[in-house]
C-alpha cells in the first residue's frame, strides 16, 4: 500500500506544480478582485494595509485574476481515472480524504485552512469544506479579531486559488456543496459581482429544480444578503416559483420562514395568503424559537396576519421566562413595524424585564423602555422600577443613557407621584454633569423632554438662554414648546426664555383649523337654540386675559395621543392639558370617539346645563384644538 501512496503523493505533486505554468497562460479579467473585502467603506483601512490596495479601492481599478484550465485532472471526480484506480489506491485515496477532513476540523482560523490547501490537492467536494469551515471558524471571533483574521486570510496567496478551483468545479458540485459554497463565500466577504459568486448564481439558477428544501432555505438566506444583479435577480424569481410549486410539500417551518423571507415585501399578495395558510396548518409544530422567528418573518415581508400574530403571542406569554434578551427585543421591534399591539404580550414582557433589573445591564433596560415607547405602551411596572434605579445611582447614566430616558418618560407621561420629583431631581443632577460636554442640540432636547415634564432645573435652562442663537433652524417646535412652557407654567426663573423670531418666523392668525366633526356637532346643538349664534375665529391667548364671563370648554382632536389601552395621556397631550387647565378652561373632552348624535347630547350638556335653562345671555367659550 505504502508505494501506491506514494505513487499517487508523486503524481499529485507533479499536477500541483505545472499549475504554475498554467496560470500565467490563461487570465480571465474580472468585474471585481476577489480581494476586495465586501465590507463597508471606512473598514477598508483597518483591514487593508497597503497603500495600493486603498489606490484600487478608491479608483475602482480592475485587478485580473488568473485561472487554470479547467482540463485539469480531478482524481476523485472524473470517472475515467476512477475506473483505473485499483482498490488500493481507492483505498489510499479513501485514507488521504480522511486526513484531510481530519485536519480541516482542527483548523482555527481561515488561514489555517488556506494552509492545508497548500498541501493537499482538495477535490471538489473538499473545496466547499474548506470554504464552509473558513467561515465557521470566524463565527465566534470578537469583531476586531474577525476583521484581523480576514485581512490575513485575502492576503493569503492560496486564496485566489481555492476560489479558482471553487469555479472550475461548480459544474460537478451537489446542490448542498454549491448552497454552502456559496453563503460562505459571501459571508467571508468575497464580494457579490466577482466572477466566482455570479458564476455560482448561474449554476443555481441552472440546478434549481435539483434543490432539495435545505438547499433552498439556505440559498435563500444567502440571496437575502447579495445586492442587487441580474443573476440575483433570476435566481429570486425562480426560487419564487418553485416555493409557490412546492408549497403544500413544505414540511419543515424553518424552512417555510426562510423562503417567506426570501420572497420578502414584493412577494404578490395573494402568494403572501398561501404562505399564511401553510403557516396556519403548522402551529402545531411550531417551537419557542419559530413563534418569535415568525413574527419577525412577517415584518420582513410586510404582511399582517392578526391570527398567525396571536397564535404566536399566545406561545410567547406562555413561555415569557424562557426567552433570552435579543429575541424578546427582536419581537417587539416587529410588532411596531407591523402595527400590532397585544395588551396582555406587552403586559407580560414589561413583567418580566422588571422581574430582570437587577440582572440585566442599564443598556439592556433602556433598550426595552425605548421599544415599548414606540408601541406607546405605558409599562407600568418596569418604569417605576427603573425609576427606583435611577434614584439609587444617576451617576450609572451616560449622556446617551440620559437622553434616552428623558425621552421615553416624558413621551409616557411618568407621573407617579411618589417617587417622581425624586427621579426627575436625580436625573436633574446627572443631567448638570455633563453639561459642559453636551451639545446645543443635546441641550436643547434635554430642556424639552424636562419642560414636557413639568420640570424647569435652572442650570440647564440657564445655558440654554446664553446658547440660544446656536442652535440649528429647523427645531422650531421644540423651541415653541420650551417658550410655551416658561411662559404658562411660570417657573421660578431669573430670566424669560425668549424664542428668536427668525427660528419661528411670522407669528401672524392662522384660518381656523378644519374641525368638520366639531362644526357639525355643534350645529346640531344649536339649531333649536333661538338667539344662539356659533363664531368659528382662531386668535391667540394673552394669558394675563380673564375672560370672566365666559364658560370654557376645550375639546382636543386626540385620536392617538393615549397610551395603549388605557386613557393615560402622553406627554404632548398631557402638557396641553396642563397648559388649558392654567388658561382656565373647566373641561378637557376627547370626543373623537363618540358617534354624532351622542357628541352633540354630550355638547349640549356643556353649554346649555341645567343651571342655566333657557338663560340665553350665558356665554361659552368652546376651544377646538
Amino acid at each position: 500500500m505504502s508505494v501506491w501512496v506514494a505513487d499517487e503523493v508523486l503524481r499529485r505533486g507533479l499536477l500541483f506544480c505545472s499549475r504554475g505554468s498554467v496560470l500565467q497562460q490563461r487570465a480571465v479579467p474580472l468585474t471585481q478582485s476577489v480581494k476586495d473585502f465586501n465590507l463597508p467603506r471606512q473598514q477598508f483601512s483597518e483591514i487593508r494595509g497597503t497603500r495600493r490596495s486603498q489606490t484600487c479601492l478608491a479608483r475602482n481599478v480592475v485587478r485580473p485574476v488568473r485561472f487554470y484550465s479547467q482540463d485539469r485532472i480531478h482524481s476523485e471526480d472524473r470517472g475515467e481515472e476512477e475506473h483505473r484506480l485499483s482498490p488500493l489506491a481507492a483505498a489510499a485515496q479513501l485514507q488521504s480524504s480522511s486526513a484531510f477532513l481530519e485536519r480541516l476540523r482542527l483548523c482555527g482560523s481561515p488561514s489555517d485552512v488556506l494552509d492545508i490547501t497548500c498541501h493537499y490537492l482538495p477535490t471538489v467536494r473538499q473545496v466547499s469544506n474548506c470554504l464552509t469551515q473558513m467561515w465557521s471558524t470566524t463565527k465566534k471571533m470578537s469583531d476586531e479579531q474577525r476583521l484581523h483574521e480576514l485581512r490575513l486570510m485575502f492576503d493569503h496567496p492560496a486564496f485566489d486559488r481555492l476560489l479558482q478551483d471553487a469555479m472550475n468545479g461548480a459544474t460537478r458540485m451537489r446542490t448542498d456543496d454549491i448552497a454552502y459554497s456559496l453563503i460562505a463565500m459571501v459571508k467571508l466577504g468575497v464580494p457579490h459581482r466577482s466572477r466566482v459568486v455570479q458564476t455560482y448564481l448561474r449554476h443555481c439558477q441552472g440546478k434549481l429544480n435539483d434543490f432539495d428544501e435545505k438547499g433552498l432555505s439556505i440559498l435563500a438566506s444567502c440571496l437575502a444578503q447579495i445586492e442587487d444583479s441580474p443573476n440575483a435577480a433570476a435566481l429570486k424569481e425562480g426560487m419564487r416559483l418553485v416555493v409557490e410549486a412546492r408549497l403544500p410539500k413544505i414540511k419543515n417551518v424553518l424552512a417555510l420562514q426562510t423562503m417567506m423571507r426570501l420572497l420578502g415585501k414584493d412577494a404578490p399578495l395573494d402568494l403572501k395568503r398561501k404562505l399564511e395558510g401553510k403557516a396556519l396548518s403548522m402551529t402545531d409544530q411550531f417551537s419557542l424559537p419559530n413563534t418569535q422567528y415568525m413574527i419577525s418573518t412577517m415584518a420582513t415581508m410586510g404582511f399582517y396576519s392578526k391570527p398567525l400574530l396571536d397564535i404566536c403571542s399566545e406561545k410567547i406569554k406562555e413561555n415569557i421566562y424562557g426567552i433570552p434578551f435579543n429575541r424578546l427585543l427582536t419581537v417587539l421591534r416587529s410588532c411596531r413595524e407591523l402595527h400590532y399591539r397585544d395588551l396582555g404580550l406587552l403586559t407580560d414582557i414589561s413583567d418580566y424585564v422588571a422581574s430582570m433589573i437587577d440582572i440585566w445591564s442599564n443598556k439592556q433596560l433602556i433598550l426595552f423602555l425605548s421599544a415599548l415607547e414606540n408601541l406607546a405602551f405605558y409599562p407600568a411596572t418596569l418604569i417605576e422600577a427603573y425609576a427606583e434605579k435611577v434614584i439609587t445611582n444617576p451617576d450609572a447614566l451616560t449622556l446617551k443613557d440620559i437622553l434616552c430616558v428623558l425621552k421615553v418618560y416624558s413621551s409616557l407621561n411618568y407621573d407617579v407621584q411618589h417617587q417622581r420629583q425624586q427621579f426627575l431631581d436625580s436625573l436633574s443632577r446627572a443631567v448638570d454633569s455633563y453639561l459642559p460636554k453636551m451639545t446645543g442640540f443635546e441641550l436643547l432636547k434635554t430642556i424639552y423632554h424636562l419642560c414636557v415634564l413639568g420640570h424647569f432645573p435652572p442650570a440647564p435652562l440657564q445655558q440654554l438662554l446664553q446658547e440660544t442663537l446656536r442652535f440649528l433652524h429647523n427645531q422650531e417646535r421644540m423651541f415653541q414648546t420650551v417658550d410655551l412652557c416658561l411662559h404658562l407654567d411660570r417657573p421660578p426663573l431669573p430670566i424669560p426664555l425668549t424664542v428668536p423670531s427668525c427660528l419661528l418666523g411670522d407669528a401672524a392668525p392662522a384660518s381656523p383649523p378644519a374641525r368638520p366633526w366639531l362644526s357639525q356637532s355643534l350645529r346640531r346643538v344649536l339649531e333649536d337654540q333661538a338667539d344662539t349664534m356659533l363664531q368659528e375665529i382662531c386668535y391667540l391667548f394673552n394669558v394675563d386675559t380673564v375672560f370672566s364671563s365666559f364658560t370654557r370648554i376645550a375639546v382636543i382632536y386626540a385620536a392617538h395621543a393615549f397610551c395603549y389601552g388605557t386613557s393615560h395621556p402622553r406627554g404632548p397631550l398631557a402638557v396641553k392639558i396642563r397648559h388649558l387647565k392654567i388658561l382656565g378652561y373647566d373641561g378637557v373632552l376627547e370626543l373623537l370617539s363618540m358617534s354624532e348624535p351622542k357628541r352633540a347630547e354630550f355638547l349640549r350638556g356643556c353649554i346649555f346645563p341645567e343651571h342655566h335653562g333657557s338663560d340665553t345671555q350665558a356665554k361659552t367659550e368652546l376651544l377646538g384644538s
